[in-house]
């Protein structure tokens, strides 16, 4: 799965920033560089801060453990699969129907219920990379505040660069600071009940 949380809100940054920024500066005098460019690595500031790696780690332990309760599934099936087909043998087809058409209907509910479980699993992943980015705006607001910048754009998109106007490292240093690992619930479940909210806090979410 990969990163496109954050491309929407990167895409109106540059808009809104400046409105925000002026309001955070108040009565400050304008920074002689105001109108100046920052950069950032969108997906380097996911993978490379505590509360990324997290992500990460709870979606690939969660992805996992539902192939494991997969095959598990499957090697059951299978078994009583060819116990049916034991059984066919020995019965008359009017006897035998039923018991095959209930055991299809329970394989598509089945089905129907791993499935499900995969693209809850997805949607978690895809919430908890966009809540990251979320709490991790004010951060990127507040460097660009420091540097005098009006202006941040994915590093992608930068064709030529000086030194000094990439703000990654510092911007995951700071969240990594204020934001941690995101509190000890779990942000990725199996099930799909866990439901993500912004850390009240700044630790738990």
């Amino acid at each position: 799965m990969r990163i496109t949380a954050f491309r929407g809100m990167m895409a109106g940054l540059a808009l809104a920033l400046s409105p925000m920024i002026a309001a955070a500066q108040g009565a400050q005098a304008t920074p002689p560089n105001s109108a100046a460019i920052v950069i950032i690595d969108q997906e380097r500031l996911l993978t490379g801060s505590r509360y990324g790696q997290r992500i990460q780690q709870e979606v690939e332990d969660a992805g996992a453990a539902l192939v494991a309760e997969n095959r598990r599934i499957e090697a059951q099936l299978s078994d009583e699969e060819l116990r049916l087909t034991e059984q066919r043998a020995t019965m008359s087809a009017d006897a035998f129907r039923p018991l095959a058409q209930e055991f299809n209907i329970r394989v598509e509910g089945i089905r129907a219920a791993q499935e499900a479980k995969s693209r809850a699993l997805q949607a978690q992943a895809e919430a908890a990379r966009t809540q990251f980015y979320e709490l991790a705006f004010p951060v990127l607001v507040d460097l660009m505040r420091m540097r005098g910048a009006s202006v941040l754009m994915d590093n992608r998109a930068v064709l030529l660069s000086v030194d000094g106007i990439d703000i990654t490292e510092a911007a995951i240093t700071r969240i990594d600071a204020e934001i941690g690992e995101g509190g000890d619930a779990p942000l990725i479940d199996l099930d799909g009940t866990r439901r993500l909210s912004p850390p009240t806090d700044g630790t738990t979410p």
